[in-house]
């Protein structure tokens, strides 16, 4: 039987760290520097977090609770909410299996462990899994050329 783990991530999982940067970079586009900088920012804030998902210790998930998420900056009716949860990926093979829902089930176990009273989200793809999850939808918007689901 595999054996599933959940690692918040430190500043000195630098090879995890490289793993999530090029995820981003794949997935998204997202430049390897500003990712490392989102990450980085993350890091020893006891305000944020970034965790990897691992089955046998091979990382195959990531996401995080943040501060600060790109949509604020084109909607900043939306800076009211202070902790987001943001960036889940599951590495393509991995998809489909329920392992994107058990690190959104995990994320939110750990924000209302430091208690955190709300987390927010967005999304133009995953919205079907997140009202799965139990998601409520609080609006939808404009996010660049996207129209995303704030819940």
């Amino acid at each position: 039987m595999s054996q599933v783990e959940f690692r918040i991530l430190s500043p000195h999982d630098s090879e995890l760290i490289s793993v999530i940067t090029n995820w981003y970079l794949e997935e998204w586009k997202i430049p390897l520097e500003k990712s490392l900088a989102k990450i980085n920012s993350v890091l020893g804030d006891e305000t944020q977090l970034q965790v990897v998902m691992t089955i046998d210790s091979v990382p195959i998930a990531t996401g995080g609770i943040y501060n600060h998420v790109g949509l604020l900056d084109l909607q900043p009716k939306f800076k009211i909410h202070k902790h987001w949860l943001g960036l889940v990926y599951t590495i393509p093979k991995m998809r489909h299996k329920g392992y994107g829902a058990l690190l959104c089930k995990q994320l939110e176990f750990l924000a209302k462990e430091k208690g955190f009273s709300e987390l927010y989200l967005f999304s133009d793809t995953a919205v079907n899994l997140y009202v799965r999850l139990g998601w409520e939808e609080v609006e939808i918007v404009p996010f660049g050329s996207r129209l995303v689901t704030v819940m």
